[in-house]
């Protein structure tokens, strides 16, 4: 049986072979909804399987896209990614994801190895601040997207959390609430400072300053996982303990509320607890958890989109930091304080 080929499915059609061309390609602006509908009819009859390694050849285009995870553990990267991936499958394109596990390193392997793949676009989640690691990309002109974090000398389109916004929302949620003994627990900062980390802490230390309340340096805690629960014994018996502590992010979280069961800490009886990024067992946790919620799936699309630009408008884009705004999302975990 002979292959069928583009002007095959023109003539069926009654139309041009560059209207088809334009209708695979996915530019409809001048064609009517008849001719799109008669041409998707033609396609289903004679099931037409069009040549994707010459078209990609053709437009210079693989219509393949990296996304390199800093972590897929937390919640924000795996609901982005699921964004991305629909958004980015919308558009006849596929995603390839990589997870670096906080390893820089790793990180840098997958940009080659993305970049051998001949990917149209990489969207990152970064794991360090090698601006080098991206020096390659700079001069290959490839586009490409942070999320969630920014990497010092190095312009690019970025999309992230207002995180001093977050962490001033729990703060105020906790004052709200009688609460003046405030700690707040993160992951280690990083060499120079993990983005979210980094402004979280910040954001906590100016609400803290803006409530009129102490900062007392002992309820700051950046630690391990693995070492969440031993600090949070520390605290506990400290004379004067925390009556509320914000967790930095998911992971936190989780390993607070493993703690808290495990030490007899009644939540929120003896300790308040907020959480940033809404992770999905702080609904089913009994307290239900009070959380800050990140918006991953409009982050997700909206980095699908810039991607997509920065791919079909070759031109230099701006770099521009979008920061997306927190929503605070009440559960049961923070106790109405006596005020005296």
């Amino acid at each position: 049986m002979k292959k069928l080929t583009i002007d095959d499915v023109a003539r069926r059609a009654g139309v041009s072979k560059s209207t088809i061309s334009q209708y695979l390609n996915q530019r409809y602006k001048y064609m009517s909804e008849a001719t799109r509908q008669r041409i998707a009819e033609v396609i289903e009859e004679l099931d037409y399987r069009p040549n994707g390694l010459a078209r990609s050849l053709k437009q210079n285009r693989t219509h393949l896209v990296g996304v390199i995870v800093a972590d897929l553990d937390y919640t924000l990267s795996i609901q982005c990614v699921r964004a991305i991936e629909s958004e980015l499958q919308n558009q006849g394109i596929q995603v390839l994801i990589c997870n670096a596990d906080e390893n820089p390193e790793k990180e840098q392997l997958y940009i080659e190895t993305l970049i051998a793949r001949q990917v149209d676009g990489l969207i990152v989640f970064p794991t360090g601040h090698q601006s080098s690691a991206y020096s390659r990309l700079d001069e290959l002109e490839m586009p490409f997207v942070f999320i969630d974090r920014l990497v010092d000398g190095v312009s690019t389109q970025s999309l992230l959390l207002d995180n001093e916004i977050a962490a001033k929302m729990g703060v105020e949620e906790l004052v709200h609430n009688g609460h003046t003994r405030i700690g707040m627990m993160t992951l280690p900062l990083g060499e120079q400072g993990i983005t979210p980390r980094k402004e979280r802490l910040g954001g906590f230390r100016k609400a803290m300053e803006e409530a009129g309340l102490p900062l007392r340096e002992e309820y700051l805690v950046s630690a391990p996982a693995q070492e969440i629960g031993a600090r949070l014994s520390e605290l506990m018996a400290l004379p004067e303990p925390p009556t509320s502590l914000i967790a930095g992010n998911d992971i936190v979280l989780a390993e607070l509320l493993k703690a808290s069961n495990r030490l007899g800490v009644s939540i929120p009886e003896r300790l308040s607890v907020i959480g940033i990024d809404d992770a999905g067992f702080a609904r089913i946790y009994n307290p239900a958890i009070t959380t800050i919620c990140q918006p991953t799936h409009e982050m997700g699309v909206q980095a699908a989109k810039v991607i997509l630009s920065g791919i079909e408008d070759r031109d230099r884009p701006i770099p521009i930091t979008y920061r997306f705004p927190p929503a605070l999302r009440r559960g049961e975990s923070v106790k109405k304080m006596e005020i005296r």
